[in-house]
C-alpha cells in the first residue's frame, strides 16, 4: 500500500485495501471468500486500466513527482553490478545531486550520471531537491570524459525539476557549466543513451541530456518550464492554472515522441513505476541494451555526425516575411 495518494489513484487503493479486508478476515476466521476476492480484484484491475490509459498531462505531471517514484540510485541498484561511485569535479567540490560512477549491465560496461532526489526531509535537503550545482554538471563532464578515455557508452538518468538557481551556483558558473556540457556531448565519440525517468525540467534536465537516442518512461515529463512556472508568468502568479498549461505544453512522452524530439517511450507498470519498481526496473533495463547494442554497431565518427544531425533537425521555423531571399 502506498502511503502517499494521488487524487485520482484513491478509488483503486481503496478497492485495493477492502481486498486486503477480505483476505486478512478470511484467513483468520477460515471464511472461503475465493469468489468474492476475485470478483472485487476483476474490478480494480478493470478500474487501474480505465483510470490510467486516460491520464491527462498534470495527472502524468504528478505521478512523475510521486514521493515513492524510483529514482536514479534505485534503478542502479536494481540493475547495475559492481556499481562504483566517483565524486568530485576536482575544481571546487561535490554535489549530491547528481550520482556518477561505473558498473556493469548485464556484463556490459557503462558509465552512469543521474540526478538524485531524496526520500525525506534529511535526503531531500542533502540531495538539494534533485537540483544540481554547477559542480554536478562538471563532476557529470569529467565522468564522461572518462568514459571516453575507456571507449565505454554513457547512460544519463533525468529527473531534476531544474538546475538550482541560488547566488553562489550562478557565482561558480551555472550557465556556464551546462552549456559546456552541452557542447562536450555533442561532439563525443561513444554511445550516449538518456533516460527521462521523472522530471526533465529546463536546463537542469539538458545539462546531461545530449545524446544519440532519448527515452522517456511513459509518466515523465519534459519541458523548458514547469507547468506552475509557466502558469505563473502566464497567468500573473495563478498555479491553479497548471493543469490548463500543462496540457498547452506538450510535456508528455507521447506529444514528444511525436515532435520528435525523443526517440522512445519506455512503458510503466499499470499504475506507474512507484506501483511496481521492480517491474519498472526490469522493463528500463530490457530498453537501455536494446538501444546499447543498436549504438555498439555505429562507427564513432558516425556517431558524432548523426548526433549533431538529430539536434540540428529539431524544432520549426521559417523565414521572416521581410527577410530576404
Amino acid at each position: 500500500m502506498q502511503g502517499f495518494i494521488l487524487d485520482f489513484e484513491k478509488p483503486i487503493i481503496d478497492l485495493e485495501k477492502k481486498i486486503k479486508d477480505m483476505q486478512d478476515y478470511a484467513a483468520s476466521e477460515g471464511v472461503d471468500l475465493n469468489d468474492e476476492i476475485v470478483r472485487f480484484q476483476e474490478k480494480a484491475q478493470k478500474l487501474q486500466q480505465e483510470i490510467y490509459s486516460k491520464l491527462t498531462p498534470w495527472q502524468r505531471v504528478q505521478l512523475a513527482r510521486h514521493p515513492q517514484r524510483p529514482y536514479t540510485r534505485d534503478y542502479i541498484e536494481g540493475m547495475v553490478d559492481d556499481f562504483v561511485e566517483l565524486h568530485g569535479d576536482r575544481a571546487f567540490g561535490d554535489d549530491p545531486a547528481i550520482i556518477s560512477g561505473v558498473g556493469k549491465i548485464s556484463g556490459e560496461k557503462v558509465f552512469l550520471i543521474g540526478h538524485q532526489k531524496g526520500r525525506d526531509t534529511k535526503q531531500k535537503i542533502y540531495r538539494n531537491f534533485g537540483m544540481a550545482h554547477p559542480e554536478g554538471y562538471r563532476k557529470a563532464l569529467r565522468v564522461m570524459k572518462m568514459a571516453v578515455k575507456f571507449k565505454k557508452p554513457i547512460i544519463c538518468f533525468v529527473d531534476t525539476p531544474g538546475a538550482y538557481p541560488g547566488t553562489g551556483a550562478e557565482e561558480r558558473g551555472q550557465a556556464e557549466a551546462i552549456a559546456r556540457n552541452l557542447f562536450e556531448m555533442a561532439k563525443m565519440p561513444v554511445p550516449i543513451l538518456i533516460i527521462i525517468i521523472g522530471e526533465g525540467a529546463s536546463g537542469g534536465a539538458l545539462g546531461i541530456g545530449v545524446g544519440d537516442r532519448v527515452l522517456m518512461m511513459e509518466n515523465t515529463w519534459y519541458s523548458v518550464i514547469s507547468p506552475e512556472g509557466c502558469a505563473g508568468i502566464l497567468y500573473r502568479d495563478d498555479v491553479t492554472k497548471a493543469p490548463v498549461v500543462a496540457e498547452a505544453l506538450k510535456l508528455t512522452a507521447q506529444d514528444l515522441l511525436e515532435q520528435g524530439v525523443i526517440d522512445e517511450v519506455v512503458e510503466e507498470p499499470v499504475g506507474g513505476a512507484h506501483r511496481d519498481p521492480a517491474a519498472a526496473t526490469a522493463i528500463l533495463k530490457e530498453h537501455i541494451l536494446n538501444n546499447l547494442a543498436t549504438l555498439k554497431e555505429v562507427e564513432p565518427g558516425q556517431l558524432i555526425e548523426n548526433r549533431i544531425e538529430k539536434y540540428g533537425k529539431m524544432g520549426f521555423y521559417d523565414k521572416h516575411p521581410y527577410q530576404e531571399k
